[in-house]
């Protein structure tokens, strides 16, 4: 009886609050935690126990999953996708597109201590369009990952990465290129490559890499 009763108000309270959230053009389950101040772009879905702070940015059509924590003046573009577990910290802004694995790890002070504040140092971390964080991974603070690169799980990135570059390991290093659908690249003696799932080409010149069709 108290089963059927609770799942009714659960019901109307996740219907009602649906409804209210479709009104401002993102849902947010009934657990999720939105402060006020920041801005959600439509079509936004931010799922059970996550954690949206005041002075952020989230762009259009964005999946944040379970636990989740959106920092204040943190930026994330269109489309982004959060995997569970995720903490996005000041200083980090995803651009457009911009996949994030389950339980990946962003930090924003290079040498934290719990005596010591340092609030006023913490470093940007700019993900760029298209780039893929893997699982369990680590973004150290103060890097940038290039367009469309492939972190591997459990990668701990500590330099800049390359646009389209594939990194692995501990800490992280290059092992190779991947096309804008996560393929990886293998280049002719002319340094040229396609895709095998888009036929996208692309060109590998001078140690950086660009689609040219």
């Amino acid at each position: 009886m108290f089963s059927n009763y609770f799942n009714k108000k659960t019901i109307f309270a996740t219907h009602f609050l649906f409804m209210s959230n479709t009104e401002k053009g993102y849902f947010a389950h009934p657990t999720a935690v939105i402060d006020e101040g920041c801005k959600i772009g439509k079509g936004t879905k931010i799922w059970h126990f996550s954690h949206i702070m005041p002075d952020c940015i989230i762009g259009e059509n964005c999946n944040l999953g379970q636990n989740v924590v959106v920092s204040p003046k943190v930026v994330l573009g269109n489309n982004v996708k959060v995997q569970n577990n995720v903490s996005i910290y000041t200083g980090v802004i995803c651009e457009d597109d911009v996949f994030l694995g389950p339980s990946m790890v962003f930090t924003n002070v290079i040498n934290p201590r719990s005596a010591v504040p340092r609030r006023d140092q913490y470093k940007e971390t700019l993900v760029k369009k298209g780039a893929s964080i893997g699982a369990n991974a680590t973004i150290v603070c103060g890097h940038t990952i290039g367009k469309y690169a492939l972190i591997g799980a459990g990668a701990v990135v500590t330099k800049d990465v390359p646009d389209y570059a594939l990194v692995v390991g501990n800490p992280a290093r290059q092992i190779g290129w991947v096309s804008e659908y996560g393929h990886r690249l293998q280049f002719d003696e002319k340094g040229i490559a396609i895709c095998p799932e888009s036929g996208q080409k692309y060109q590998l010149k001078d140690g950086k890499v660009s689609r040219i069709e």
